[in-house]
């Protein structure tokens, strides 16, 4: 058991090893979802706060049903941010803190917040999106459907398409992927390719066509509100035309190849209706292993000398 720290702040920094760990745990935990009774007593007595300074119906409900299967206690202190009864991250963690919370789940426009609340908190804080950093959760969903539709990582031809420069998903996806062993593509408008993303061990194509070709796996980004701006992006038109996932665009890839969407997507900006409502679309599946993904971050976290940060 390799992860041995108090906090999940993200990706970047754990070993494929880790990974592989998390993804194991993940599969045990669809196994007890699978069940009649899916409920485990291994969070039995422990408190978890959800605190999300953004909106996101789907994540936060999958942190919550995943918290109550393992039998432990939930709050949801989203409504006092939006009422704006505590000035700082610091106030409402410190409050949460001296209640006895063992886990906060921590959604924040701020990058770096979640690091920022665990060294002021005892609580073991979960990451749950910052800014545009990481978003480590649906990254790991992500990779367990990718695992259970294609069996393995290594030599797999990933393509990312779309506005990566705001998309935290993609970030960690790439980090986690390229560690495993999988040969990714990135494609999107210049303004929205982070720069030196190369670095990252990614090969950077600017024709959607080219990061397609011969792919096994498409993941595809949201378009950020900040993106339609006419000073980053001409025309939402001129995306769709180089960058949507279509039908034509479907036909470079690998017959047999998987589309993916971090959710809710905007139908026939970012994916068209007909490659949506084909066979090769399997955001249902991502959904189905989000709870199974967050019960493996709880359970890490509670196992002496299995947490990390």
């Amino acid at each position: 058991m390799p992860l041995i720290k108090k906090d999940f702040f993200g990706l970047k920094d754990l070993s494929a090893e880790d990974i592989r760990y998390i993804l194991g745990t993940a599969e045990t935990m669809k196994y007890i979802l699978s069940q009649k009774n899916k409920t485990t007593p291994h969070l039995r007595g422990k408190s978890v706060i959800i605190l999300f300074y953004e909106a996101s119906a789907r994540a936060k409900l999958s942190y919550e049903l995943a918290a109550r299967h393992l039998s432990a206690s939930v709050v949801d202190m989203t409504g006092s941010i939006q009422n704006r009864e505590f000035d700082s991250l610091r106030d409402m963690g410190q409050l949460v803190d001296q209640m006895g919370a063992d886990f906060i789940i921590l959604r924040h426009p701020m990058a770096g917040a979640p690091q920022f609340l665990a060294s002021t908190v005892g609580a073991s804080v979960i990451n749950a999106g910052d800014g545009f950093n990481e978003n480590p959760g649906q990254s790991l969903l992500d990779l367990l459907t990718i695992k259970e539709q294609k069996g393995s990582f290594a030599g797999l031809r990933v393509a990312i398409i779309g506005d990566l420069i705001h998309s935290r998903v993609s970030k960690s996806n790439i980090w986690a992927l390229t560690k495993l062993g999988a040969e990714v593509r990135v494609a999107g408008p210049p303004t929205l390719i982070p720069p030196a993303v190369d670095k990252f061990g990614v090969e950077v194509c600017y024709d959607a066509r080219e990061a397609i070709n011969n792919a096994d796996v498409i993941l595809t980004t949201r378009m950020h509100k900040d993106s339609q701006n006419t000073m980053v992006l001409p025309s939402l038109d001129e995306y769709k035309r180089f960058f949507r996932i279509d039908e034509a665009l479907l036909r470079y890839a690998k017959k047999d190849a998987i589309v993916m969407h971090p959710g809710p997507i905007r139908r026939g900006i970012e994916i068209s209706s007909g490659v949506i409502n084909g066979p090769q679309c399997i955001i249902n599946d991502q959904i189905a292993n989000s709870v199974a993904v967050r019960m493996a971050m709880y359970y890490i976290l509670t196992q002496m000398g299995g947490t990390f940060r």
